[in-house]
């Protein structure tokens, strides 16, 4: 598969990179689910377009897992229990659940692991945070994936966590607008099917 090949587009509009990741799954509960990360690939190119690589870095990562394909399919096994853990966490804060323990030591050891990749440096008075062999391991679109989950879930934008209420998505962003009541990932998308639905229901009159 070449870059060219790939078609498929990302949506990134959760407002955090984990939030996107997670909704690499599109119509989650329903029997349609669609599963967005079904090759290595998918998780490289999530990578790519969500800007967590530095220049080039894709281009190297992406030869070696050509090269490796078993290690490859391993780490997209590694990639997906990392994002199910994530969902678990994030939808039960979102539906004020209790947050499973489970999926929550799986993230803890995620986080120490990737933090081990990682160290602060200091460029024009500003510190900053830098991973470092993001294009010699290939499970390093995971670091900042993990980093910005944790991150989230120690800051106060927490409390702005949604679920979209449409029950056939299950999408997950943070709601940034003024008043706080945003209900739908995209009310082009699942905010206009949901009011089609219930104008359908009344004309039927149920």
């Amino acid at each position: 598969m070449t870059e060219a090949q790939h078609k498929f587009v990302f949506d990134l509009s959760g407002g955090n990179l984990a939030l996107d990741f997670v909704n690499t799954v599109s119509e989650r509960p329903t029997a349609q689910a669609k599963e967005r990360l079904n090759e290595y690939w998918d998780l490289e190119f999530f990578g790519q377009q969500s800007g967590v690589y530095p220049p080039r870095a894709f281009e190297r990562i992406y030869a070696m897992g050509a090269k490796a394909p078993e290690e490859a399919e391993q780490v997209l096994k590694e990639a997906i229990r990392l994002r199910e853990a994530l969902f678990a966490i994030f939808s039960a804060v979102a539906e004020r659940r209790p947050v499973p323990a489970n999926a929550l030591a799986l993230l803890t050891i995620a986080a120490q692991d990737s933090t081990s990749h990682g160290r602060l440096v200091h460029k024009a008075g500003v510190f900053q945070w830098e991973w470092v062999g993001m294009d010699a391991y290939l499970e390093s679109v995971l670091w900042p994936v993990t980093r910005a989950a944790v991150a989230l879930l120690l800051s106060e934008e927490l409390t702005n966590l949604r679920i979209c209420a449409s029950d056939t998505c299950a999408w997950l962003f943070l709601d940034k607008t003024k008043n706080h009541r945003r209900r739908w990932c995209d009310m082009k998308i699942c905010g206009n099917r949901v009011k089609a639905k219930r104008h359908y229901k009344r004309a039927k009159g149920e």
